[in-house]
């Protein structure tokens, strides 16, 4: 049997087991997600000793075996599985806990249907890879709030950087390969972030760590963005492109864009529900891969990202004067700049430069805490990005 046969044969076993995930994540009771964190945090110990191991080495053992199955070649599940269940699944069990996720369910799920036949072997390995990446990711974001928990504590605080620091590590192939593909310095600024913070720390300068954690954050959120759906390199555009060639490997390339878009999932649904369903549905593989669209969901994503900017400027129109009011806004410039290149596209080169201007221009002002020129910066910002949303329609 080909693989493209048993590719196609095996899409109705995975979009079960999507959507099953997908349930799971609606229908968990409160009690469930409180029992789910109180196990997590008695297995902090454990995954702590569990760190002292290189994740990075684990990580790639088991997806280059996981690799041969592009080759045609038999991949030891139990192999993989174990590496798994030895190494990470408490730490994505603390994940799911801490974000409300199933994570561990998706992997083990997949892990499973690639032994038994039921799932493809190359769609296995995408959902593994991409979605332990999103652990990593999240767990980027867990340091960070130990930082902010054991902030006066330099022994503590440079230990959880170090761990935030390992797990990019794992991330940063995914991140130059962006850089790679669309000409941009992703590398460079997240580099930039982490320095941020060291200068911060040895200062006893928490405002200068949040805002250095919110620029590693937010280049990581467009890393992943560059990879879903951003022109002309989204697997979104991959995926349509292969649709009329090769329906097995579009079908893989759905999977991927799918599993790298769980980590910005849920942050564009706090802010944009509907844009989150619409990207959801083009790359669920219950979708015709056919049917992608990915001028659609690009457009989706520009809609998604400004709207979120629009919220945080207006959360730091509330709290101006507060150290809160600068970091919602540096956030607003940040998702300003994940979508820069649409921006060019919709309202030209030298508004978006304008545009960028404004929003350095107000980080400033909020630290000056000027709250008359902010009130008209924050308009005029606001103004402009709801321009972006009517225009990416």
């Amino acid at each position: 049997m080909s693989i493209k046969f048993k590719l196609l044969a095996a899409m109705a076993a995975l979009s079960l087991v999507l959507g099953a995930c997908g349930k799971a994540e609606e229908t968990a009771s409160k009690p469930k997600v409180e029992n789910k964190e109180k196990s997590a945090e008695k297995k902090e110990t454990e995954v702590k000793e569990k760190e002292k191991v290189a994740y990075a080495d684990v990580f790639t053992e088991a997806t280059t075996e996981l690799e041969k199955a592009k080759e045609g070649k038999e991949v030891d599940f139990d192999k993989v599985t174990d590496l798994y269940n030895k190494n990470f699944k408490e730490l994505v069990q603390q994940r799911d806990a801490e974000f409300e996720d199933t994570i561990d369910e998706k992997i083990t799920t997949a892990l499973s249907a690639g032994k038994d036949g039921s799932m493809d072997k190359v769609v296995v390995k995408q959902l593994f890879d991409k979605l332990m990446q999103k652990v990593f990711y999240t767990s980027i974001k867990h340091d960070f709030t130990e930082v902010t928990e054991k902030w006066g504590n330099t022994e503590e605080v440079n230990a959880e950087l170090e761990e935030a620091k390992n797990y990019y590590a794992i991330l940063k192939t995914t991140v130059e390969k962006r850089d790679a593909a669309y000409g941009t310095t992703l590398v460079s600024v997240i580099d930039g972030g982490f320095s941020e913070i060291e200068t911060a720390v040895k200062n006893n300068d928490q405002l200068g760590f949040n805002l250095g954690k919110q620029v590693v954050d937010k280049t990581l959120m467009k890393t992943f963005y560059l990879a879903t759906g951003a022109l002309p390199n989204g697997y979104a555009t991959k995926a349509a492109a292969e649709a009329g060639k090769d329906a097995a490997l579009a079908k893989v390339e759905q999977a991927e864009g799918w599993a790298f878009y769980q980590s910005l999932s849920s942050y564009l649904s706090k802010h944009a529900a509907d844009e989150t369903a619409f990207i959801e549905k083009q790359f669920n593989l219950e979708s015709d891969v056919k049917a992608v669209d990915p001028a659609a969901v690009n457009k989706a994503f520009v809609r998604g990202f400004a709207k979120i900017a629009i919220d945080e400027y207006g959360e730091s129109k509330e709290l101006f004067g507060e150290d809160k009011a600068v970091i919602t806004g540096l956030e607003g410039a940040l998702f300003i700049d994940i979508i820069g290149e649409d921006i060019k596209t919709l309202l030209g080169e030298d508004a978006y430069k304008t545009l960028t201007e404004k929003a350095q221009k107000y980080v400033e002002t909020a630290k000056a805490k000027d709250k008359a020129a902010g009130e008209a910066q924050l308009n005029e910002l606001i103004s402009t990005l709801n321009t972006i949303v009517e225009k990416a329609k």
